[in-house]
């Protein structure tokens, strides 16, 4: 099971019904064919995470993967509350809970397939990147932001790498576009899915000057590898705690 956001936008829960349908081709190609992978929302769009926990009550145990690129708030407090409820009106469900999406290696592949997409194919050595990710009230979240981005340029060669908020943080991507003016800005849109936070975000940066703006993650390849790898280490997870328990 995968838990997204949730959006009045429908090029969002397209995105999200994309990346599922994703999610289970390569689960086939890994071993895993038959997995039922099944998708809720937080808010705004249905089907939600307690009415998906109920329709799978007739199994013995479901992963919770959440759809999210940092953890924040959705993620630390209000999908493990709605979790908790679930176990209590579920007994004989097992859920387990997965890791947040990022950060995660291949998602800076998948950063680098759509900024590819958006037509970047000169010189890493002079060209700036802004990483333009929603931004969150949680310090951490927006750390971990910035942490990728530094990690980004070491790895790609990038004259820079900045980070940039669309809410809740500064600097605002097109702040972020303007202090690198001078030489080729590209800003990479880290959002799972198009929406009002993506266009803000594209607005804004080709507004300042920027050369491209990235579309979101949405389906990628790698977005969906990404999946699979958070639900394979709680399956593995779960299975070291079962080997412990057994010889204790």
């Amino acid at each position: 099971m995968a838990v997204a956001h949730g959006s009045r936008d429908p090029r969002a829960a397209a995105a999200i019904s994309e990346l599922v349908a994703r999610v289970r081709s390569l689960a086939a190609a890994r071993g895993l064919a038959g997995l039922d992978v099944r998708v809720a929302f937080l808010d705004h769009c249905a089907p939600s995470l307690p009415q998906v926990l109920g329709s799978a009550a007739d199994r013995r145990g479901c992963v919770v993967v959440p759809l999210l690129l940092t953890a924040a708030y959705h993620s630390e407090t209000d999908i493990p509350a709605q979790l908790a409820a679930a176990r209590k009106a579920l007994p004989g469900l097992d859920i387990r809970y997965a890791d947040t999406l990022g950060p995660h290696p291949l998602l800076l592949d998948a950063l680098e397939r759509r900024l590819a997409e958006a037509g970047f194919c000169g010189d890493r050595a002079g060209t700036g990147v802004v990483l333009a990710a929603a931004g969150s009230s949680h310090p951490a979240a927006n750390a971990t932001i910035a942490a990728l981005a530094a990690q980004w340029q070491r790895r790609g060669g990038w004259r820079a790498v900045v980070p940039a908020y669309a809410s809740a943080a500064s600097p605002a991507p097109a702040a972020a576009v303007q202090a690198l003016a001078g030489r080729r800005t590209l800003v990479a849109t880290y959002l799972l899915a198009p929406g009002y936070f993506a266009d803000k975000v594209r607005r804004g940066s080709l507004a300042a000057g920027a050369a491209a703006v990235s579309g979101a993650l949405g389906a990628a390849p790698e977005v969906a590898g990404v999946v699979l790898d958070r639900y394979q280490a709680a399956v593995r997870a779960e299975v070291r705690v079962v080997a412990k328990a057994q010889l204790s």
